[in-house]
This record gives C-alpha cells, structure tokens and sequence, in this order.
C-alpha cells in the first residue's frame, strides 16, 4: 500500500493527520517534549513531522499515535475487517475435512497464505542508496527522550537476527542506547527471541541488521506478539495481502525491507563481557533502571537519499504506543480462542495498564472454576505471561466500559472467595516484583457464580456502593479492594490512580485482607525497608529548562493553541 515512508507521510498529509514543523527542534529534549504534549491530546493528537533537526533528515513522531492513523498504517477501515478475515481462515484451516473435495477446497485459501510469504527484491534496493562504510550514527536525529536517561536512544528499531542454530529469522524492537558513534547497546529481555539467538552462540559473532522506517506495517510488525518461529513479514505479508520485499545486507549475512529508509548493520560479540545500558524513560512511566546488554558494534549504515528517521516516545501513559496495543487486542483474539481459550469473548488491555499490567477478560462460561481456568492459560499464552491484575467477567458485560466492569464486581465478587494468586514471570521492566522478572499474580473472578463454587448467586451478593476505592491509609477502607497509594497522589485522579496500581503494586507481596476487605499496597517502596531490596525508579519527566524552551517557541511551531507540558503534572509529586 505504502512504497516508503515517506509516502505514509504524505498520505496522513492528505487526510489532514500530520504536522510539519520548520521551527528548529533539537533532538535532545525537545522532540520529545512537544511530542509528548500532542500525544496526550484527545484522540492522540496528530503525527509530526519535524522538518529542521539539526541533520540532513527529519524526525517523525506520533505516526501511529490514532485509532484512523493505526489503522491507516495497517491498511485498514476497521479491526473487524481483519477479525472477520482471521475467523474465516482459521475455520477453514481448522474444520476436518474428510472427503477429498473437501481437502481441495482448502487450496485456495493456502495458496493465498503461500502469496504472503517474503520474497528477494530484484535489482538496487532503494534502503541502499547512501551508503556509509565509515559508521557515524551523529549524522542521525537520534533522540535523547528524557533528562535522566542514559544518553540517546534509537526507540523503532526493527532488529533483524537468525537462529545460529537452524537459521529462522526473527524481527524484534529492542531500544538501543548509542554509546559511541560505531557503537550502541542491544536492549533485547532475557524473554526475546533476539536475546534466545545470542545465547544460543558458544562463541563468535551474532549478526545483526536493524531497519529504520519504510511500510509502517514493518513497524507494527515488529511489536505483534506473535508465537516463536513465526515470521513476523509473514504478517505483514498477511496485513498487506503482498509479500514484504527483503534485499541482503552490504556487510552481514542478513535480510532487510528494501524499502526502509534506514539500515544499520552490525554483529554482537558473545565473546565480549555485557555492559551497563540505561536508564531510559520506559513505557511504564517510570525510568527503567541500568542494566547489562551486549553492544552492538556498527559495520556499516546506508539509507534512502530522503530518508526520513522514524521515533516513538514512550513514558507516563497515554502515549503512541496505547493505539499499537489496541490493534494488538482485535488482530490476536481470535487465535487466541481457536488455539487456547475458546470460552473468550473480548480481551480488553486498558491503557492504563500500560500493554500488560491490567486485563479485563469476558467469557462464556459454563461449569465451575472456569475463569480460574481462562486465567492460567492466559498467564502462559506468550506476553500475556506479563499480566498482573486481571479482572474476568461474563460475556454480558462490555468490558471497555468500566461502570459495566465495576458492577459486575459489586454483584458477583466477594474478595475472600473470588480473589485469586499465583506466580510467574513478569516484564523485566516491572520495578515492583520481588525479583526482576518474577513476581505475583491476581485474578479477580466477578463472574456469576455456581452452586459449586460458593453458593451465591447474582444479586444474592449484596450490591456494595464501592468495589474498587484508593486510599492514603489503611486506616481508611470503603471498597471491596483497597489500594493504597501514595499520600501526595490526588485521590480525585481516577486514570493515574489506575496506572499505579498496576505499577507500584506485587499482588501477592502487597496484598493482605482487613476481615472482609482486600488492601493493596501500591505506593513507593524503599530499598532496605520492609524486606525490599531493588531500587525504586523515578517518574520519566522533562526538566523544567525543557519545558521553558518549548514554551518559548511554541507560536513557531505552528501546531495550534498552546498545550501546556503534560510533566508538570508529577513534577511536583516526583519522588525517588
């Protein structure tokens, strides 16, 4: 659909979804601070394209920052084009066929599939047009997000690597932090297929390409929770109903899109000790801490003589990445209930939960124990192994509308009998968890119960005038669940006190029950107090110098009526 990126920019142009801003933006800082101002508009705001970076190419920002721009990227009018499309497939593919005809009739729809497959592009790919053997990252508006991160951060890199063992290819996004200008850090979690492929090496050389821009499927491509193994240009390839086009590597033995705008080539060193990356301002809002990665060791950079250099800003939600993660919802809940969890109904990620903290899950169910069920094989269904707080409600309720969801609670769940812990893996950005990337678990079972499991039925509960109720002491109980949070947090703000809870919380360390009632402990935790042994992270903010900047070259920026820094926000509450 889209040849370039820069034909998506001209396309959002058309449809009056993008802003061109001449005024210089310098990189450091700034980008993000006017970026994070328009994000959090209602509806997202608009993309950017900042035009004057101090560099030969412009940054742009926001791309998918919309439900009309996700879906224009992925081509689409609507989700429930694709839900259709994937539910009529896997019927197909899935339904037993016992009669040759009936095998037959299976043909068209895999030679369809087979036509979504990547194919080798033919003749001098247009991602090749410059090309730099002498690596200089310095010629690229790399960004630095926020004043406490760690340098400058690439944040939409499309990390290309191979199995060293039997050769799939995977197509990951992992923030690489630039440390020198022919060398970068390579953030991939232990969790990652492109962390697997380096510790599958006993020695030598992993090589790495990662593509910059081009279709903005690739993209999205790259963040779809897909299963291991499988090629995430397949989707694409699915998405765009035609195969990505990949051209080799100048200097590494790896494939590309040919239409990216930016291509930067390089191997990790299993040989070489791991070194310290970070912090970063992360998607949960928080910094996320330094820690050990390998480096990336450039070999080579090309890219399209109009490049245009693509960036995210990801911190205190809503962000850009709220829309990614609805797309996510509608394109993978129907695998999801033809593979694991037919009882399924709807699966809701509310953005407060940053992707994975919170869950709202409805289901038809039909015997006892069944959402404890749904919720186990959801915590061990790929990145859903993240999720911390998940609430399940019957198939009667629309769990996008939180009234709906909090009075299902207050009808059908009772904190001793329908509260649910386990334990398991969680994001290695989690900052709570007892351990990095282990921590508890909560299910919270506000469906109609059976005589076997408590004997209570709908409306014999008792309706109760508060289910969930944030507090700044546990002196103070007036819901079922009881969070408490920090005294400087404002009670009155309903969406941050969300993204907290979900944040500041380990479910089984910080739960504890007050007779009836269930408290939850969601506020900051000190190292060496109370058995709590890892660093407590601050708000990813800008600085007020920032602020002040942006504020007094705002009229230039031609972006409409003044929108005051979302930072100021915290700024005043900011602790560590």
């Amino acid at each position: 659909m889209y040849k370039s990126l820069t034909d998506y920019v001209k396309f959002l142009e058309s449809k009056n979804e993008l802003i061109r801003i001449k005024e210089f933006t310098d990189p450091i800082l700034e980008i993000s601070e006017i970026t994070d101002r328009v994000s959090k508009q209602p509806g997202g705001g608009k993309a950017l394209l900042f035009e004057n970076t101090g560099t030969n190419f412009p940054v742009l920002t926001n791309m998918m920052g919309s439900s009309s721009r996700i879906a224009y990227a992925l081509g689409i009018e609507s989700f429930n084009e694709i839900d259709d499309y994937i539910n009529n497939l896997l019927k197909e593919v899935m339904q037993e066929r016992g009669s040759l005809l009936d095998k037959l009739r299976l043909l068209p729809k895999l030679k369809e599939a087979a036509g979504w497959m990547p194919k080798k592009f033919k003749g001098h790919a247009p991602c090749q047009e410059s090309v730099l053997f002498t690596p200089d990252l310095s010629r690229l508006p790399i960004l630095k997000c926020w004043p406490g991160d760690g340098g400058r951060f690439i944040t939409l890199p499309l990390v290309h690597t191979k199995d060293p063992e039997n050769g799939t290819r995977n197509l990951g996004m992992y923030r690489m932090q630039v440390f020198t200008d022919k060398t970068t850090g390579m953030h991939w979690h232990r969790h990652k297929t492109g962390a697997k492929h380096f510790s599958k090496l006993s020695g030598g050389q992993l090589p790495v390409a990662i593509a910059l821009g081009g279709d903005p499927v690739y993209t999205y491509a790259a963040t779809a929770p897909l299963p291991e193994g499988i090629d995430e240009y397949l989707l694409a390839g699915f998405l765009r109903n035609s195969p990505v086009l990949l051209t080799d590597c100048l200097t590494q033995p790896l494939q590309v899109p040919a239409d990216c705008d930016f291509v930067i080539e390089g191997y990790v060193d299993k040989k070489e000790p791991l070194v310290i990356e970070g912090p970063f301002g992360d998607h949960t809002g928080f910094y996320s801490l330094e820690d050990l990665y390998p480096t990336l060791h450039i070999t080579c950079i090309s890219h399209k003589k109009e490049a245009i250099y693509p960036a995210t800003i990801v911190g205190i939600p809503p962000q850009e990445d709220k829309y990614i993660a609805i797309a996510t919802e509608r394109i993978f809940l129907t695998p999801l209930k033809f593979t694991m969890v037919p009882e399924i109904c709807d699966l809701h990620l509310p953005e407060e939960g940053i992707g994975h903290n919170i869950a709202i899950v409805k289901i038809e169910k039909s015997y006892p124990g069944q959402a404890i069920k749904v919720a186990h094989a959801l915590w061990g269904a790929g990145q859903m192994m993240f999720n911390k707080i998940m609430i399940i409600t019957d198939q009667d309720i629309d769990i996008r509308d939180h009234k709906q969801v909090l009075e299902a609670m207050a009808s059908d769940y009772t904190p001793k009998t329908d509260t649910h812990f386990s334990r398991g893996p969680l994001d290695v950005l989690d900052h709570t968890s007892p351990k990095c990337g282990y921590g508890g678990k909560v299910m919270f079972d506000a469906t109609r119960k059976l005589p076997e499991e408590s004997g209570v039925l709908r409306g014999q509960n008792g309706k109760k005038d508060r289910v969930i109720s944030f507090t700044h002491s546990d002196s103070v109980l007036n819901g079922q669940i009881n969070i408490i949070v920090d005294s400087h947090i404002p009670l009155d703000d309903y969406y941050s006190l969300l993204w907290l809870w979900g944040s500041n919380c380990d479910p089984i360390r910080d739960s504890k029950f007050a007779g009836d009632l269930l408290v939850m402990d969601s506020r900051t935790k000190v190292k060496g107090v109370d058995g709590f042994t890892r660093e407590w992270p601050g708000f990813a903010l800008s600085s007020a110098e920032t602020i002040d900047s942006v504020n007094l070259k705002w009229d230039k920026l031609g972006i409409g009526p003044f929108i005051e820094s979302p930072s100021l926000k915290f700024l005043k509450i900011n602790v560590k």
